[in-house]
């Protein structure tokens, strides 16, 4: 079947080429893949689970974390399978609005995993700088508001990308050298004017990097304060300690998409294919990590799950 559609200005099909320059290697390289999706899919339906049918973990700390391990397994199962389909059965055609509807969901949800992060940092401030009023601050109601905002936030910044990608002509052909469905990789086969596609992405890219950043470092330089006020050297720890799992969700998820950037402004020369697969770890890597980082750092959860696995008929 043809990729290309004689009737309309868009091809009817993109044709995905998974990782440039390492064809060869995908088999190789589903392995990894096929891993790290299945320890996301495990560890983050397992941490759904468990936070909610334990009531006594429907707090605002656990539920947030409930929303994250939501939004991961969405970011990774809107990629990855197409990605093992690619390598196992090089099924790389993927409809054009399909393509679209791929794209949509993975910026949102990159971005409404930020505003999450964010969120959990006011938990972790709230928690430590204003302990007696942590009830009557995070309540439900404003539990509410901040994930209606986040994806309000979230689909009002990307729903314009789809309708903007769908009035040009790609006259450089449907083979997206990627593997899905990225904003820029499709911009690039795009005939006429796409410097408003190239601001715009790299408008929201930095708004949201260094806005929801900046308030997390913020909240932290507040929690610092905090705990540095704590007289009793054992209270530090134990203040401190309750931050390790978000501070460590942050760095998984923030590290990658840095290095990721820096690599595309600093490298340029680098092999396409070293580009790609940093973008398919910063998409792989939070998912993965993140149920292991609160399984361990949190006593309430890694309770829990030895419980789910290592319970014994009495």
């Amino acid at each position: 079947m043809s990729a290309s559609n004689s009737t309309s200005s868009h091809p009817a099909a993109f044709l995905l080429v998974g990782i440039p320059g390492l064809e060869h290697l995908h088999v190789w390289i589903s392995i990894p893949f096929c891993f790290a999706y299945t320890l996301a899919l495990l560890g983050n339906c397992t941490l759904l689970f468990i936070i909610l049918v334990n009531t006594a973990l429907h707090e605002p700390m656990y539920l947030f974390l409930a929303v994250l391990a939501a939004i991961d397994l969405v970011l990774s199962s809107t990629t990855v399978p197409k990605m093992l389909a690619i390598f196992w059965f090089r099924d790389r055609a993927i409809n054009f609005y399909t393509c679209l509807v791929q794209m949509f969901f993975l910026h949102s949800f990159s971005i409404m995993e930020s505003a999450l992060l964010l969120a959990m940092a006011f938990d972790r401030y709230v928690a430590i700088c204003r302990p007696l009023h942590y009830t009557t601050v995070l309540t439900g109601p404003l539990i509410t508001k901040i994930g209606l905002a986040a994806v309000t936030r979230a689909v009002t910044l990307m729903t314009p990308l789809p309708f903007l990608l769908r009035r040009f002509h790609y006259c450089r052909g449907p083979v997206i050298a990627h593997c899905y469905c990225e904003h820029m990789a499709v911009v690039r086969l795009a005939c006429g004017d796409t410097r408003f596609n190239n601001i715009y992405g790299i408008a929201v890219a930095m708004f949201i990097a260094v806005l929801d950043l900046f308030f997390v470092i913020l909240s932290y330089i507040f929690i610092l304060r905090a705990v540095l006020q704590l007289t009793s050297q054992e209270a530090r720890y134990k203040a401190f300690g309750t931050c390790v799992s978000h501070i460590g969700a942050i760095l998984a998820f923030y590290t990658p998409a840095v290095i990721s950037s820096v690599m595309h402004r600093v490298a340029r020369r680098a092999a396409p294919h070293v580009h790609i697969l940093f973008a398919n770890f910063y998409l792989l890597f939070p998912p993965m990590v993140n149920p292991i980082i609160y399984g361990v750092r949190t006593k309430q959860i890694r309770e829990q799950v030895l419980g789910l696995f290592l319970r014994k008929d009495v």
